[in-house]
Formats: structure tokens, C-alpha cells, sequence
């Protein structure tokens, strides 16, 4: 392929892939050993609830990537993962490990995950022409998704082989790496890094560095502003609706995967566990890979979001009321499909229509806004199995997401979003006078 001649492109999007297996590998481990230490779906919940707040949280992280080198973030957000995932080993050497331990470092590495993607994210339309950015897009979806079928295919195995704790050894090695090809990259620097140490507002210069307490004040009030615009783009404006429905959606995903380690004990352990999270990220995946050929770039936003989420809210209810394992795998499996294709589309619009200076805001915003409710999913999730089967709060969550794609479907405001093919940047516009049109994005 052509994209892969670009240096910059072929670094960043191996790292991406060093990135995503350290990710996936630690997220089955880290919920399994929760799990197992602490045998409760309740630490399970509190594990995601801890796992996904920093999703909250990255609302405010936008303005920061927008400012900061994004090669720094890449680099040193993978250092500081590789040095905390030493310390579980170190802890089960020295047998002090506690389900306290796994459950503190858990917070902190997926805070520094909210820096990662959206520098990934960021760093992708500065490194590449505007007219491969689908193209670079279903790679990095690929990278994504793909990472997670074949590491959450061999993980069941890997921790019945070796055991949890030995996958956080090689994750370590693997985010080590990760920050060695990072380091190499030559990204161009947007507006507001490349003066340096010079920041303009109301026609007054001063330096970054807030060396005096009017220009830390006039630092900050910048950021806040920054903070602020990225929200906008969500709140406020006809998308609204869709981001609502994305938050409802998002916070029974939560609950779904806190108990799912209790659904695949129940199958079977941790062999199932693994499958079926291979299941999940194959079908987005499949979507991702969909994306590009289906064309749904011209159909109405509002209408694929209903219709996708539709399908899949009926396949996730599905799934759990089968009574053979293989085909609680599939289907639920092809319930996370429209989920793929509309993260493709959804990415794909945000870097065309969103100007280059406020990109990681934005997708910093659109990431916390959308996520906001999912911690709280999380404990409600492990919480309702101590008392209700795992099963059946799948099956609810499946319900809320139809429910979800239903109300999309006759909701007129909804309806009339434009298709992506029909936005540009001029309909983000702060001062334009008609409706923003925008993006909302989802892992659901």
C-alpha cells in the first residue's frame, strides 16, 4: 500500500499496534486477576468503575494534547505504562500482591491511555494527505480491532499457561518498544506548539511558561476556553440527541463487561472469557474493515446511528439466551459489527470538519462525553450480579441499546442530522449562524 512508503505513518501505526496489545493483554489480565483474588463481581465492578472513569476525566485532557508535543506524550505515556506493569510481578515475587494493588494501578494506566489515543488520533491527519485519512483510519481500526481478536483469542489460554501475572511482564516489554518507535516520529506541529513558548490572546503575546501570575491566569482561562469549545461541538447543538442515546449505550457496555467474567466462569472459565472478548472485538473489526466499501457516508448520520445500534441492541439480547456456548460467541459476536462501521465513519468526519489546532480537544471531549456514564454502569453492573444472574443483565443491556436505536429512529431532530459526506468544517463554525452539525464517538 502506498500509505506505508510514509515513514511517519508506518511508525505510528506499528507503535499503535505494540500499543493496542499491551492494552488488550492487560485488560483481560487485570479483570481476570481481579476476579480471581477477589472472587465477586463486585470487585469486578469497581475494577471497571476505576478502569473507565479516567474516560470522564479526559474531557479535560483535550486542550493539554493540543499544546504539548505530541511525540513527548506518545513516548513517555508508554514509559510510565511499561515501569507501573512491573510492579504487580514485583508484588507476586515478593507475595504482597492484593487485589488493593491490581486495583490502584488500574486507575492511573488507563488515565494515561485517555493521553494516547487521542495523541494517536491527532497525530494521524498531520502525517498523512487529507485523501488517505479513511484509508489510515480503517488501518488504525484494524490495528485496533484486530489486536484485540487475536490477543483476547489467546489470552484465556495464555492465562491458564502462564497466569495473569506473567502477562503483565510482557506488556511491559511490549509498551518499552512501543516508546522506542515513538521516539522516531517527525510530526509536524500544529498552531499552537509551533510558536513555542509564545501564546496570543486578545492581540497580546505572552510566554507559555506562566512565569507571572497575570500570564498563568490568562494560561488558564485559555485552557478553560479550549476546554469549553471542544464541548460545544457536542452540547447544545442537534447532536445532543445522539450523544444522550451514546452515553445510555456506553454505561450498559460498562455493565456488560464488569460481569462478563462471571458469564464465561459460568460457560466455562477463563478460556471462554477470552473467546468471547475475541468475539467482540472481531465483529467490530468486521465492521471497520465493512466501513470503507459499504458508502454509508451519503445516508443521513442520525439514521445510521439508529439503524446500527438497532441491530446491534437485538443481537446482544440474543445472544445470552441461546443454549450452546458457540453460539453465545457468534452472535454476540455480530452484535458489536454496526459498532465498527460507525466508529470508522464517525473518526473519519471529526478530521475532515474539525479544524487542525482544536482536533485533540474534540476528541478528547467527544471520548469523555460519550464515556461519562460508564463507571457508573460499571458498579451498577457488578453490584446487580451479587444479587441477578450475569445473563440476565446482559440481556438488559442489550434491551437499553435497542430501546436506544428506537427512539434515534422516530426522533426527528435526529433524523434530520446531515450525512457525513455534507459536513465540513463550516459547520463548526462558531460563528456560523445555522445549527452545527458534529460527531459523536462511541466504543460501544
Amino acid at each position: 500500500m502506498e500509505i506505508f512508503k510514509n515513514r511517519n505513518f508506518l511508525l505510528l501505526f506499528i507503535g499503535r499496534i505494540l500499543t493496542n496489545i499491551g492494552d488488550s493483554l492487560y485488560a483481560v489480565a487485570a479483570m481476570w486477576l481481579v476476579y480471581d483474588l477477589g472472587g465477586s463481581t463486585l470487585y469486578t465492578g469497581l475494577a471497571g468503575f476505576l478502569s473507565i472513569l479516567p474516560r470522564v476525566i479526559q474531557i479535560f485532557s483535550g486542550p493539554l494534547i493540543d499544546r504539548f508535543p505530541l511525540r513527548g506524550i506518545l513516548v513517555y505515556t508508554q514509559l510510565i505504562q511499561a515501569g507501573l506493569l512491573l510492579i504487580v510481578p514485583a508484588a507476586y515475587y515478593f507475595d504482597f500482591l492484593t487485589v488493593g494493588l491490581v486495583l490502584t494501578i488500574t486507575p492511573i494506566m488507563s488515565t494515561l491511555n485517555m493521553w494516547v489515543y487521542p495523541a494517536q488520533m491527532s497525530a494521524l491527519p498531520r502525517i498523512i494527505d487529507k485523501k488517505q485519512l479513511t484509508q489510515g483510519n480503517s488501518l488504525f481500526t484494524l490495528a485496533y480491532q484486530g489486536i484485540d481478536v487475536a490477543c483476547n483469542a489467546v489470552s484465556g489460554g495464555l492465562i491458564i499457561l502462564l497466569g495473569a501475572v506473567s502477562l503483565y511482564v510482557w506488556n511491559s516489554v511490549g509498551f518499552f518498544i512501543g516508546a522506542l518507535l515513538f521516539a522516531q516520529l517527525r510530526i509536524k506541529a500544529s498552531s499552537l506548539t509551533s510558536s513555542n513558548n509564545v501564546q496570543t490572546n486578545d492581540k497580546k503575546e505572552f510566554p507559555k511558561d506562566g512565569s507571572s501570575p497575570i500570564k498563568r491566569k490568562n494560561a488558564f482561562r485559555l485552557y478553560i476556553e479550549d476546554m469549553k469549545a471542544g464541548m460545544r461541538f457536542f452540547i447544545g447543538t442537534p447532536l445532543a440527541r445522539i450523544l444522550f442515546g451514546v452515553i445510555a449505550i456506553n454505561a450498559v457496555g460498562g455493565a456488560t463487561f464488569t460481569v462478563m467474567p462471571a458469564f464465561a466462569d459460568s460457560l466455562g472459565g477463563p478460556g471462554v472469557y477470552g473467546i468471547l472478548l475475541m468475539a467482540q472485538a472481531c465483529g467490530s473489526l468486521l465492521g471497520a474493515l465493512a466501513a470503507p466499501y459499504l458508502k454509508l457516508e451519503k445516508y443521513r448520520l442520525g439514521m445510521i446511528y439508529a439503524m446500527a445500534f438497532c441491530v446491534a441492541g437485538a443481537l446482544w439480547c440474543l445472544s445470552v439466551l441461546t443454549p450452546w456456548t458457540w453460539m453465545v460467541v457468534l452472535i454476540y459476536g455480530l452484535a458489536w459489527f454496526p459498532g465498527g462501521i460507525t466508529n470508522v465513519i464517525i473518526n473519519t468526519v471529526i478530521q475532515k470538519s474539525i479544524p487542525e489546532k482544536n482536533m485533540g480537544t474534540v476528541f478528547a471531549a467527544a471520548n469523555g462525553l460519550s464515556g461519562i456514564a460508564m463507571p457508573l454502569g460499571s458498579l451498577i453492573g457488578g453490584s446487580l450480579g451479587m444479587i441477578l444472574a450475569s445473563s440476565s443483565i446482559i440481556a438488559g443491556s442489550g434491551l437499553v441499546v435497542l430501546l436506544v436505536g428506537l427512539y434515534w429512529i422516530f426522533d426527528p431532530v435526529t433524523r434530520g442530522l446531515p450525512a457525513p459526506n455534507d459536513m465540513d468544517e463550516s459547520s463548526f463554525a462558531p460563528a456560523a449562524k445555522k445549527s452545527p452539525a458534529g460527531i459523536v464517538s462511541t466504543e460501544a
